[in-house]
């Protein structure tokens, strides 16, 4: 039987991001679904005007969510119909960060009810997954040394590799709805800040 010692190698790239996903949406009430419908739409068809004016290309604008329901009061224990509640959300990709702020105000100005989080994101992460792939086998391959050397042993060749699932996701960044508020003295400041690329490799050496 092949003696071997197995190892799992961890590597780490720091990204900054250079795209945002901004949800932006409208919730309204009305008695009948079409006066919902006509409200919604009308401010919807405002939000997406206001963040194109912006810079925002329409291609980048997508709908995310169209939902009608109806909403109920109770009272006395009966349920009373109120109205119909029509909720219309996009997601709109900013590719300028330099205009993320504005594009924020802009689209709660022209009417948008809720800001359901802003996230942030590297347009091209396959460098960033290839340099934490290199860290990731010289990780591992130091650790399978010091192993070897604790042991009194050589290191051979790799017998096998495996990269954990999933590989190379960028670590979770960005805003939820509290951190992200508007004023009317100052435009909305909002920070990127940085990413992180985590690869983990799992590496059999034999034993020479």
């Amino acid at each position: 039987m092949k003696r071997t010692i197995s190892v799992v190698g961890t590597g780490r790239v720091v990204t900054v991001p250079d795209i945002a996903d901004v949800r932006l949406g409208v919730a309204v009430t009305r008695p009948t679904v079409a006066e919902a419908r006509s409200a919604a739409a009308e401010i919807a068809t405002g939000i997406r005007d206001a963040v194109t004016a912006l810079g925002v290309d329409r291609s980048d604008i997508r709908t995310s969510s169209l939902v009608v329901q109806p909403e109920y009061d109770y009272k006395d224990g009966a349920q009373q119909l109120r109205g119909q509640s029509v909720t219309h959300q996009y997601v709109v990709v900013v590719r300028d960060l330099e205009h993320l702020g504005p594009i924020v105000d802009g689209g709660l100005a022209a009417g948008a009810t809720t800001l359901d989080g802003v996230g942030f994101r590297t347009a091209d992460p396959a460098p960033a997954q290839a340099a934490a792939r290199v860290a990731a086998f010289a990780d591992a391959r130091a650790r399978a040394e010091a192993l070897a050397n604790q042991a009194g042993v050589a290191l051979g060749p790799v017998m096998a590799i495996a990269e954990a699932e999933p590989a190379g996701i960028p670590r979770p960044f960005g805003l939820g709805k509290a951190a992200v508020m508007r004023t009317e003295a100052a435009p909305t400041p909002v920070e990127a800040g940085e990413g992180e690329v985590v690869v983990q490799l799992s590496v059999v050496f034999a034993i020479a």
